[in-house]
C-alpha cells in the first residue's frame, strides 16, 4: 500500500503520518530532495527556500523530479506514506510507479488551522489569516508550471479528510481509508516458482545463456539448479567452457561443452543431499534438452514447467508427454 498526504498548512498532515508510521508504514518525503539541495548550497531550510527550491528543481529536471527520485527508494515489501505531494506531476508520477497509489487530502476549517499554527509557534508561519491567505494562495499554482499546484492535486485526491473536529475522530477516518485502500496481488504458484528460477538464473556463470531450474514438491523448493561448469572447474565466464566462449552456432560443437544444464544440477543437487523428486515438479527457465530430459523422466518427476522455447526442444518435449509427464509453458 502507497499512500500519499497533501493539504494545506497546519491541516493535520503530520498527524495521519504519525498515525501511520504507528503502523507500520514507512515515511518519505518529497520535500527531502529538496531539503538534500538546499544542504549542498549551504542554506538554512526556510518555508521560502523549500518552495524556490523546489520550484527550481521542477523547472530544471521536470515537474514530476522530486516523486522520480523517491519512487526509486520504494520496495514491494512494504507500505509506504509520502508527504509533501504539491504537484500533479508528482501524483502521476507516482500512479505511473504503482496503480493502486492512493492520494489523502487533508484539509480543516480555516479558522481552526491558524489557531494551530499560533499555537505551534514556529519561526516564519503566517500568524494572521490575511498572512496564511496569500502563503496558500501561492501555493495554489498560477502561471508557472513549475510551481506548486496544490489546488490541482486537491483534484487528484483519492479521499479527503475534514480534520476540523478531534483526533479520533482523525484517526477514525484514518481507518476508513485504510479499509478502503488494502489490496492484494499474490503471485499464483507458478509465477512464484518460475520467478525464482529467473532468480536462480542469474547464478549462472555461462557465457551464452543463463537458465535457472526449481524443483518443487507439494509446493515446497527441495532443490535449485543453474547452467555452468562442474563444480571444481573452471567457470565458463572465466574461460572454463571453450564452445560456449567462442560463441560456437546454436546446435553446434556439443561435443565441446562442458557446462551441466540447470535442470541437470538441480537434479544432481538433489542426489548429493538424497532428496527424492519421485513426484516433484521442475520449473525451468528454458524447456528442458534431451539429456536432462531422460533425467527428468528417469529421476520420477511427473511435471515440466517452462517458460521458453530451447533450441531443438521439439523432440525432448514430446518424449516426455510419451513418458506420461505433464508439460506446461508458464
Amino acid at each position: 500500500m502507497i499512500l500519499g498526504i497533501s493539504g494545506p498548512y497546519a491541516a493535520g498532515k503530520g498527524e495521519v503520518i504519525a498515525y501511520l508510521r504507528e503502523r507500520s508504514f514507512y515515511v518519505l518525503s518529497l520535500s527531502d530532495v529538496i531539503r538534500q539541495e538546499l544542504a549542498q548550497q549551504g542554506l538554512e531550510e526556510t518555508r521560502e527556500r523549500m518552495i524556490e527550491a523546489g520550484n527550481a528543481l521542477r523547472s530544471e529536471n521536470g515537474a514530476a523530479v522530486l516523486a522520480e527520485r523517491l519512487v526509486a527508494q520504494l520496495l514491494p515489501d512494504r507500505n509506504y506514506v509520502i508527504d509533501s505531494v504539491r504537484h500533479s506531476a508528482e501524483v502521476n508520477a507516482l500512479r505511473a510507479a504503482d496503480p493502486q497509489f492512493k492520494l489523502i487530502w487533508v484539509d480543516g476549517d480555516e479558522a481552526i488551522r491558524l489557531e494551530r499554527i499560533r499555537r505551534r509557534g514556529r519561526g516564519g508561519d503566517p500568524l494572521t489569516l490575511e498572512d496564511l491567505q496569500r502563503l496558500e494562495g501561492r501555493e495554489q499554482g498560477g502561471d508557472d508550471p513549475a510551481g506548486q499546484q496544490l489546488a490541482a492535486v486537491r483534484q487528484l485526491a483519492d479521499f479527503t479528510l475534514d480534520n476540523s473536529g478531534s483526533l479520533e475522530e482523525l484517526h477514525t477516518e484514518v481507518q476508513r481509508v485504510l479499509g478502503r485502500s488494502l489490496f492484494f496481488e499474490r503471485p499464483s504458484w507458478d509465477e512464484y516458482f518460475m520467478s525464482i528460477a529467473r532468480v536462480v538464473a542469474t547464478r549462472s556463470n555461462c557465457v551464452k545463456r543463463k537458465v535457472g531450474a526449481v524443483i518443487s514438491r507439494d509446493r515446497r523448493i527441495i532443490s535449485t539448479g543453474y547452467n555452468g561448469t562442474p563444480r571444481g572447474v573452471r567457470n565458463c565466464n572465466e574461460g572454463g567452457c571453450p564452445r560456449c566462449n567462442s560463441f560456437a552456432e546454436g546446435g553446434a560443437r556439443l561435443d565441446e561443452c562442458l557446462c551441466s544444464h540447470g535442470e541437470e544440477n538441480a537434479i544432481v543437487q538433489a542426489a548429493y543431499h538424497g532428496v527424492t523428486l519421485r513426484e516433484a515438479t521442475v520449473y525451468t527457465t528454458f524447456s528442458p534438452c534431451l539429456m536432462c530430459t531422460k533425467m527428468i523422466i528417469n529421476s520420477g518427476m511427473s511435471e515440466v514447467i517452462y517458460n521458453a522455447d530451447y533450441p531443438l526442444g521439439e523432440v525432448p518435449l514430446a518424449l516426455l508427454r510419451e513418458a506420461g509427464i505433464k508439460v506446461r509453458r508458464a
